[in-house]
């Protein structure tokens, strides 16, 4: 059982009396139609047979008979249900049978409110016409007619709009405890009520039954001292208002739901990936909800493994990554490659306990990274132990990628200024870099095997990259470009030729330049 649920609170406080109360509105509505109709139609009827005491007798048997018992089984119910939801609220282990069990009273619930609230009202008409005939009197033909449409339009008031007054209280109050973290949808021996039964039922609360009351008037007899104009006219109207009533309940019960998902979904749409409908359902709805919540559950998920992803091998080589076919393999292009090391870092690193150490290459490497992706918009391809390789010009900012890789130069020359100035303020010694930077065609891509891959650049421009890099303790300086990267160069600041150097893997010397000042 997860421990989330000894937190969880149903949405309405006294959840059980509410539910328990949900069919009583519309019943007391029914009943007081079906009283107006006994005083207006069906009273002069049995005062002209004489049998109106004997309706009378039968109404309080019948009401305290049925309805106590109807009233008890309804109670029973809902009560059956509290251990279950008690237990829920306090954490314990309760056996799947029986929580499952509870469950599936919980889904069908509208339904025995239902039958029950029909039991009840439809078994008026045999009842009463039984009753009535064992007096022996002669029952007229209006009896006949009007009994049963006074006890049929009473019950289907109470028992359509009861149905879905319990539908929405169990699922403010109940559902939010029983199906915490539970798809009530994939719940096995239930009947949510569908949302094509939904529009079903809406059809005959609007449209079948206050026509259907009207053509039973029609056919029906006459009752003395009605007019059957304005009889009809109100029956009409009473039968059109509930069939709205179960309008307006089957259209939150559908509305509800879809102007949740409609919200989510923007919210998704506009980045916020810790969005979840909390309503639970049972229905088509249910399903929905549920699927929409676990799809927000994978893009969160996705979304973490992407930045952690971008982290590891940062965050525009990881762009390139998910751009690019994830298959092996790479295109040739032309970019400027930048090569920075740390001077005598191993020397130093060996007197250093190993925290000092790490902390050292992460103070360093924090401002080196921020002058390169974050000012220069660089790509940091790799950490190279005590040092890095930074790409420009790979993918969509493929421009000016040589005067973006001096400048960002030029920056981390000014950031390590910084840098050393606030170590020798706390004592420690300051740091030397080397930057090497070439500009020249590439292979750009993945390289590895199936199971395990690299982005990447390879060829020769990289390795003179390294080598130009190098350079830098036996010259003295701190940056060196290549021919190439001068030749590239839109804006050439003022560059100082130092003389042509041999470079391992390269057949002729390499000219190279820092910078005049």
């Amino acid at each position: 059982m997860d421990a989330s649920l000894s937190q969880v609170r149903p949405l309405v406080r006294h959840p059980f009396l509410v539910t328990a109360l949900a069919p009583l509105i519309p019943h007391i509505l029914g009943s007081i139609f079906n009283i107006w109709y006994n005083m207006v139609i069906i009273d002069p009827l049995l005062r002209a047979s004489g049998l109106r005491e004997r309706f009378v007798s039968t109404i309080i048997f019948w009401n305290v008979v049925d309805y106590p018992i109807a009233v008890a089984i309804w109670l029973r119910l809902i009560l059956s249900l509290r251990p279950t939801f008690h237990r829920l609220l306090r954490n314990e282990t309760i056996p799947a049978d029986e929580l499952d069990s509870a469950r599936r009273r919980l889904v069908n619930l509208p339904w025995y409110g239902a039958i029950i609230s029909a039991i009840a009202w439809l078994l008026c008409i045999p009842v009463f016409l039984i009753s009535l005939s064992l007096t022996g009197r002669p029952l007229g033909p209006q009896l006949f007619w009007h009994l049963p449409i006074s006890f049929a339009v009473s019950g289907f008031i109470a028992i359509t709009q009861g149905f879905f007054l319990v539908e929405l209280a169990s699922h403010w109050g109940l559902f939010p405890v029983f199906f915490q973290n539970v798809r009530a949808d994939r719940l096995k021996g239930i009947h949510p009520i569908s949302l094509r039964t939904r529009g079903l039922m809406w059809a005959i609360s609007a449209g079948i039954c206050p026509i259907g009351s009207l053509l039973l008037l029609i056919f029906a007899p006459a009752s003395p001292g009605t007019n059957p104009q304005w009889f009809g006219l109100f029956v009409g109207t009473v039968g059109i208002a509930f069939g709205l009533c179960s309008a307006v309940l089957i259209g939150r019960s559908v509305a509800q739901p879809v102007d949740q998902l409609r919200a989510a979904a923007q919210a998704v749409t506009e980045g916020q990936l810790d969005v979840q409908v909390p309503l639970r359902r049972a229905d088509e709805f249910g399903a929905l909800i549920s699927e929409f919540n676990r799809m927000v559950t994978g893009l969160r998920e996705k979304e973490r493994l992407r930045q952690s992803f971008g982290l590891h091998v940062g965050r525009k080589a990881a762009e390139q990554i998910l751009a690019r076919d994830p298959g092996l393999g790479g295109t040739e292009q032309v970019i400027t490659v930048m090569f920075v090391d740390i001077r005598s870092f191993t020397a130093r690193s060996e007197h250093l306990p190993a925290d000092k150490a790490v902390g050292l290459l992460n103070e360093f490497l924090h401002a080196m990274v921020e002058v390169v992706e974050g000012e220069h918009g660089g790509m940091i391809n790799k950490f190279l132990g005590d040092g890095f390789m930074a790409l420009f010009g790979v993918g969509a900012n493929s421009h000016n990628h040589a005067d973006k890789a001096l400048a960002a130069g030029r920056s981390m020359e000014r950031a390590l200024e910084r840098l050393n100035l606030e170590r020798t303020q706390r004592g420690e010694e300051p740091i030397s870099i080397g930057i090497g930077i070439n500009t020249g065609p590439a292979i750009v891509g993945s390289i590895g095997s199936p199971a395990r891959m690299e982005f990447t650049v390879i060829g020769n421009t990289v390795n003179v990259a390294s080598r130009i890099e190098g350079l830098n303790k036996t010259l003295g300086t701190t940056l060196l470009i290549s021919k190439g990267t001068r030749d590239a160069l839109k804006r050439s600041p003022a560059l100082r030729p130092l003389p042509p150097q041999p470079v391992k893997g390269v057949d002729h010397p390499v000219e190279i330049f820092t910078l005049a000042t």
